[in-house]
């Protein structure tokens, strides 16, 4: 390539084929003094790879620009590390950083061959110096009147040396941050990498070494070692779980106590474990201990506190205990939270806390800690000394104030890992031009229903309406069924921006006060909602029906439908009521619900479960949209009549693509619960003199029917929420990478999502199969790809479950807000659960769920005697049974900024000499309801 050409494009690459792209110019003709003490001539930097892998938070500064990128430390950052690589490729495409990649692996001057004896690494970072060498030697025949250079940054000291030795200006990330007079706040967000003169001034050793990679392969080859995922406890900082990685069903779950069995990892770290000695193992702790940050040096009160959690324990609890012997890979994110200023003045070092509890603290230094204080900032990890008690890490972003909504979403979105920037232009232009009609190119292999009594039925202020119904009699003795669904696939194409950018996100999130769309709101608010009273593109599944529900014919067709009404719950409800209305819309309702009992009925004879999950609706002040009233959400029969239809609608579409492609349909499945799950719901029900049967999906719903009180009326409800709390979660999987397509909670053989594609990507992909199959569209290559689809599953799972999770701390912090401004209030509770230190409770008339600790810091311990059978929990001479009804005072506590939480006092029964405080469910990512039943024990 020409020198002209090189100064004017970018190449980008993706996998082995290369491509060219014109974008003028990338770096800067006159790069802005960036006021550097070291380089005062303009200049651009060239960082080598360990630079970009570590210190890529500085890289990510505005204050960082003109940066040459090579192909061979693209490579190697795109091996080594995904997350890394992708920040890289954004920053990359950002016009305003004028980063430039420059594929010098296929430019004559700057390809080397390795040579005979040379490694690897070695060769790279010879290609590196050659690049960086003949960048200097180009810009001076280009400019020589500007005095423009590349300075080279590297950590590696023979690495600069060897650069220095042939001429080339080189420095350590450190030294040349250092010299920006004009930026110091960028040296906060160095990272840490070298752990000598950073250790604790103790230097006592806490943690044994690591072994390395190599020999942890072996051993776990050879079965000395297993391989998992580490997955912290919130409610206990001294134990873990290890869910081992295979196919088996035994032993998947090892469990960890103790910091020095711990060793340094960090939640969701994958790690190799050493099984311990039968006799060392030992049973899920009941105790609640947080981690209160004590001094590093102080390890006695942890040992002190690990005693604790070795009670004696019955052999049938006692489960497969290990210790992590080394670390197969970290997997570290930025992490939101709090700096805890030190106490020493004039120290640069402090302890950050996070806001999620199953991340230990993080030791940074900074110089902004009084700018800091009572702020959300980010915060990465850099390493984990051996004679640290917390990781070492870097500042890397200041997020706003403790408490300020806006910063409280951020952080749980980011917490959640839910991708919500603002949509790029590039996705953005595949969106219709407006304005936008119905053609009649779109009417081809399109079905005219418009004509047809449809309506939809949704909450109130629902904007992104997804489905529609109708119901009419065919004069032959039966009725036509229609459930309409919006057809998004229709202005999605596969593989475009706005696909891949739908297929990234999986889920639009419902906050509070806040919807983050998986989609364009042109498409999400608008050209896709089934509003009233427009014509709308849509996808129906069409029944023929008798009067007892039984299908006799179903089809599938691409439509065109105007709906003629977009009701509420409570409006559809009040027409089907009402004796005095009897238009078509509501004749319509009225069969609908009709055949919907039917439907219900029958699903729950062939072992349907209907569970229970306390939810809760905010109403907010319209000029402040602070909270001013919390209540649980009420249900009418006309929420179970549209959830009958879709679930039908699922069901049939499912039989469908699975008939046509029998290896590539995208289906969702609920696998069945293990015995074990069950323990606390069937000894909740015992104390009560009630059995539950737990062998089928059947058995147990039937014995949730029988389980009633006419002296307690609430204790159904308990038991299903109970219930509930021991499911698996319900996931997305492609039929031919799995055999077992059985959803336990609904009692069906098959099932899918096809009903809500606004906000579910799993649903467009089942559209686009639908479509194949009734011949409305063609197939592309990844539709029929299993291992695509696979992958596809993987991620729609992972962004399903954050999606959960990020609502739930949404919730959690609207309601800490509401209690902000009630103040003090008393109301009945039930006891969920009890622990050995602990009960916690449900307040039905809010929904919250809090933990009543007895053991309080400071304060005489109580005399608690804890029974795991019944269970039960003795607190002097009041004893505490699950379900038992007590009274709380309920207020929120904002003594600690970074874990403020809704504080109660228990009212009734009153225990003699005993302080007694409760905590609530913060703003920390909720662990899954499968795994909740390990601590409950």
């Amino acid at each position: 390539l020409t020198r002209e050409k090189q100064k004017w494009r970018i190449y980008y690459w993706k996998e082995k084929n290369f491509s060219e792209t014109e974008v003028g110019p990338v770096l800067e003709p006159q790069p802005l003094d960036p006021a550097s003490s070291l380089c005062p001539r303009p200049h651009y930097l060239l960082p080598d790879t360990n630079v970009l892998l570590h210190q890529i938070d500085v890289l990510e500064d505005p204050a960082i620009r003109n940066v040459i990128v090579l192909q061979t430390v693209l490579q190697e950052v795109r091996n080594r590390s995904a997350p890394v690589y992708k920040r890289i490729r954004d920053v990359t495409n950002n016009q305003e950083k004028h980063f430039y990649t420059f594929t010098n692996e296929h430019h004559r001057e700057t390809y080397v061959e390795q040579e005979q004896g040379e490694n690897a690494n070695d060769r790279n970072d010879r290609a590196i110096r050659v690049a960086v060498k003949w960048y200097n030697e180009h810009l001076k025949k280009m400019s020589a009147e500007n005095h423009l250079q590349v300075i080279f940054i590297t950590n590696d000291k023979k690495n600069k040396e060897k650069a220095i030795e042939e001429g080339i200006p080189a420095f350590t990330c450190e030294e040349y941050v250092k010299s920006l007079t004009a930026n110091p706040e960028l040296i906060d967000r160095l990272a840490c990498l070298s752990e000598e003169g950073n250790e604790i001034e103790s230097g006592r050793i806490i943690f044994s070494e690591h072994l390395p990679l190599s020999k942890l392969q072996q051993g776990i080859k050879s079965g000395t070692y297993v391989q998992g995922t580490f997955r912290a406890s919130r409610e206990n900082y001294l134990e873990a779980t290890v869910w081992v990685h295979g196919d088996t069903e035994e032993d998947k779950e090892i469990i960890l106590q103790g910091l020095k069995n711990l060793n340094r990892a960090v939640h969701e770290d994958i790690v190799a474990v050493e099984l311990l000695p039968k006799n060392q193992w030992v049973a899920p702790s009941s105790v609640v201990l947080h981690d209160e940050g004590q001094n590093e040096d102080d390890v006695e009160k942890e040992e002190e506190r690990e005693r604790i959690l070795k009670t004696a324990a019955n052999e049938k609890m006692l489960k497969p205990t290990g210790r992590v012997v080394g670390i197969i890979k970290r997997n570290w994110r930025p992490y939101c939270g709090m700096l805890s200023k030190s106490d020493i003045k004039e120290s640069r070092r402090h302890l950050f806390t996070p806001a999620d509890r199953r991340i230990p603290r993080i030791r940074i230094e900074t110089r902004q800690a009084s700018a800091l204080e009572g702020r959300r900032i980010i915060v990465a990890i850099d390493g984990w000394p051996r004679n640290s008690r917390y990781p070492n890490g870097h500042f890397v972003k200041n997020l706003g104030d403790v408490g300020d909504k806006e910063t409280e979403t951020e952080v749980l979105l980011l917490e959640h890992d839910v991708p919500h920037q603002p949509f790029s232009q590039a996705v953005l232009s595949f969106l219709p031009k407006m304005p936008w009609s119905i053609t009649e190119k779109d009417m081809k292999d399109r079905e005219d229903l418009r004509h047809l009594c449809v309506c939809s039925v949704d909450p109130p202020g629902c904007t992104d309406i997804d489905d529609a119904l109708h119901c009419r009699d065919l004069g032959n003795g039966n009725l036509e069924v229609g459930v309409h669904i919006a057809d998004v696939s229709h202005f999605i194409r596969p593989g475009n921006a706005l696909d891949q950018e739908s297929a990234r996100r999986g889920t639009t999130v419902y906050l509070c006060e806040k919807r983050i769309d998986m989609v364009p709101e042109l498409l999400s608010s608008n050209l896709c909602s089934l509003r009233c009273n427009v014509d709308r593109l849509a996808f129906s599944c069409i029944w023929e029906m008798n009067h007892n529900a039984e299908i006799l014919k179903v089809r599938f067709t691409k439509s065109a439908i105007n709906s003629k009404a977009s009701l509420t719950y409570a409006e559809a409800q009040m027409r089907i009521d009402s004796a005095a209305m009897n238009d078509d819309i509501t004749t319509s309702l009225r069969g609908l619900n009709k055949l919907a009992k039917i439907l219900k009925k029958r699903r729950i004879e062939k072992g349907a479960l209907t569970l229970s999950s306390p939810e809760v609706r905010f109403h907010m002040d319209s000029e402040t949209h602070d909270p001013i009233d919390l209540q649980t959400k009420e249900l009418r029969e006309t929420n179970s009549m549209v959830e009958e239809f879709m679930l039908l609608a699922n069901i049939s579409v499912a039989k469908k693509i699975h008939e046509e492609f029998s290896e590539h349909a995208l289906l969702r499945k609920h696998p069945a619960p293990p015995p074990s799950n069950y323990e606390i719901l069937v000894k909740a029900a015992k104390s009560k003199n009630l059995e539950i049967k737990t062998d089928t999906a059947k058995s147990l719903a039937d014995s949730l029917d029988r389980a009633d009180s006419p002296t307690f009326p609430y204790l159904n409800t308990l038991l299903r929420i109970l219930a509930t709390r021991c499911m698996m979660q319900a996931v997305y999987f492609c039929s031919g990478m799995d055999n077992d397509f059985h959803h336990y909670g609904l009692a069906s053989p098959i099932y899918t999502h096809f009903t809500s594609p606004i906000r579910r990507y799993a649903d467009i992909i089942v559209h686009r199969l639908l479509a194949v199959a009734i011949g409305a569209d063609c197939t592309y290559p990844e539709l029929t790809d299993k291992h695509k689809l696979a992958d596809l599953c993987k991620n729609l799972n992972f962004r399903h479950k954050m999606a959960q999770y990020a609502q739930r701390a949404s919730v959690a912090f609207h309601t800490q807000l509401f209690f902000k401004s009630k103040g003090i209030v008393s109301e009945e509770a039930y006891i969920l659960f009890v622990r050995k230190n602990a009960i916690v409770v449900l307040i039905p008339k809010y929904g919250l769920e809090g933990t009543v600790f007895f053991e309080e810091k400071d304060k005489p311990k109580p005399r608690l005697i804890y029974d795991d059978e019944i269970p039960s929990l003795k607190i002097e001479d009041t004893v505490f049974h699950i379900f038992d009804k007590v009274k709380v005072k309920i207020m929120l506590d904002s003594s600690n900024l970074q874990h403020q939480k809704i504080r109660m006092s228990l009212v009734e029964p009153e225990i003699p000499g005993v302080s007694i405080s409760a905590d609530t469910p913060n703003m920390d990512i909720d662990e899954p309801e499968r795994k909740k039943k390990k601590r409950e024990k």
